[in-house]
């Protein structure tokens, strides 16, 4: 059944969402079309570029993405308080990226003194402005949008693009967090497309792996145990993904990258029998550090987008949530 995206985002319960795309028509959104002989990879490129433009403009950070064939995954912290924390003039730069703005607005930036009605409407422009600039649905209309008229555009057509309206998953704790970057970042593993993390084309998984190697390569003397340097980790990951840091790094993901690239490749070398593909036995410090049974943490890896619908978390969080 659907329901009203007002009751599927709510920033009060968590800022972190999983959300999904898929294409309507038979042409693929990457990949090599069987039916026409053409390859739509450059377009993996025009949603990876769009999705950090948008984060660059909205107050919206990126976790964890992957494109596939036909369809695309993110996971995304909303950070409020980050929009609120704006001036005018930073809200209006960063709308003005997106939209072509306001007569008054414009007045504003000319340096026009404004009247008393006329401030009082340029500030409720504002205030409208800034809540877009945190809001899912309004990040997810321009990323949609224009995919789909640079591709319409490609195949000299018109029409629908995506299948509807995009698909969301609250996550509620640390765990649903955990799990859902996992399964997102596993996905082309999954699929049987990708061997291993690094060979995982367009995903933040690769992404990270690939320049955290870069850094490490250039800043770390051999003899030195990364995996100890906390300060390291966190100057090694990109800059246009959400880091990774832990509780005593403010607005970062609470954990060690390395960790975390180890917890998702543990992950991935476990075989789920409805899934094509898959990746030493280690339980990884994470499950340890999370109190995390094996079998539980598999189970949700596997079947995550089965386990849960619009709401993702331990059942002490969903009765809450409810």
């Amino acid at each position: 059944m659907t329901r009203a995206r007002k009751k599927l985002i709510d920033l009060a319960s968590t800022p972190y969402y999983h959300l999904i795309s898929r294409c309507v028509r038979r042409a693929f959104l990457c990949g090599d079309d069987k039916y026409t002989g053409k390859n739509f990879d450059h377009r993996r490129e025009w949603l990876v570029e769009r999705i950090k433009f948008l984060s660059s403009v909205f107050a919206i950070e990126i976790a964890a993405y992957a494109i596939m064939s036909n369809h695309y995954h993110l996971v995304v912290n909303v950070n409020r308080r980050q929009a609120l924390d704006w001036s005018d003039d930073e809200v209006i730069n960063r709308w003005y990226q997106l939209y072509n703005g306001h007569v008054l607005v414009d007045r504003y930036l000319n340096g026009e003194q404004l009247d008393k009605v006329s401030l009082l409407f340029f500030n409720e422009i504002i205030a409208k402005w800034r809540e877009r600039l945190y809001d899912i649905s309004w990040y997810m209309k321009n990323l949609n949008e224009y995919i789909a008229r640079e591709a319409n555009k490609e195949d000299n057509c018109k029409g629908k693009y995506w299948e509807g309206r995009y698909k969301s998953q609250a996550l509620l704790d640390e765990t649903a967090v955990l799990s859902c970057m996992a399964y997102v970042d596993l996905n082309p593993i999954r699929a049987n497309i990708a061997d291993t993390l690094e060979d995982s084309d367009f995903t933040s998984i690769q992404e990270r792996i690939a320049h955290f190697k870069a850094f490490t390569m250039d800043k770390v003397k051999v003899d030195q145990p990364i995996k100890q340097k906390d300060n390291i980790q966190y100057e090694s990951q990109p800059s246009q993904l959400k880091p990774f840091g832990g509780n005593h790094i403010k607005n970062t993901i609470p954990f060690a990258l390395l960790d975390y690239i180890e917890l998702v490749d543990w992950s991935g070398r476990h075989i789920d029998p409805k899934k094509k593909g898959h990746i030493k036995n280690a339980v990884p410090k994470m499950l340890l550090t999370l109190n995390i049974e094996e079998a539980q943490w598999l189970e949700s890896i596997m079947r995550f987008r089965q386990q849960y619908s619009n709401f993702a978390g331990s059942k002490q969080r969903l009765k809450q949530q409810a």
